[in-house]
C-alpha cells in the first residue's frame, strides 16, 4: 500500500508546476541566503585591520597627523602644479624586450 502512495505523489508530483519549478526555486532562495551569510560572516570576519601607531613605528614608517593633510591643502599642491605641458610617455609592454 506505501508503494501505492508513493506512486501517486510521485506522478503529481511530476505533473504539478509547483513541484517541478516552486520547490526547487525555494530550495535555491533559502539555501542562497545561508550561503550568502556564511559568505559576509567571513567578509568582516578577515577584513584588513588597520595597523596602530606603535606597529606603523616598528615598521619604520611615519605617519601624518590627520589635521595636517586635508583637501584643501591637496587643491592648492595640485593648482602649483603645471598641468598644461606635459608629454606622453609610453611605459614598457611585457612582450617587448628592455632595453
Amino acid at each position: 500500500m506505501s508503494s501505492d502512495r508513493w506512486a501517486r505523489f510521485a506522478y503529481i508530483a511530476r505533473r504539478t508546476r509547483l513541484f517541478q519549478f516552486g520547490l526547487p526555486f525555494f530550495v535555491l532562495v533559502i539555501g542562497g541566503s545561508f550561503g550568502m551569510q556564511h559568505f559576509a560572516k567571513t567578509r568582516y570576519e578577515y577584513r584588513r585591520a588597520q595597523m596602530l601607531p606603535r606597529e606603523v613605528e616598528q615598521a619604520g614608517l611615519t605617519m601624518r597627523k590627520p589635521g595636517e593633510v586635508t583637501l584643501e591643502k591637496e587643491f592648492e599642491k595640485i593648482q602649483k602644479m603645471d598641468i598644461d605641458n606635459w608629454e606622453n610617455k609610453r611605459g614598457p609592454r611585457p612582450w617587448e624586450e628592455k632595453f
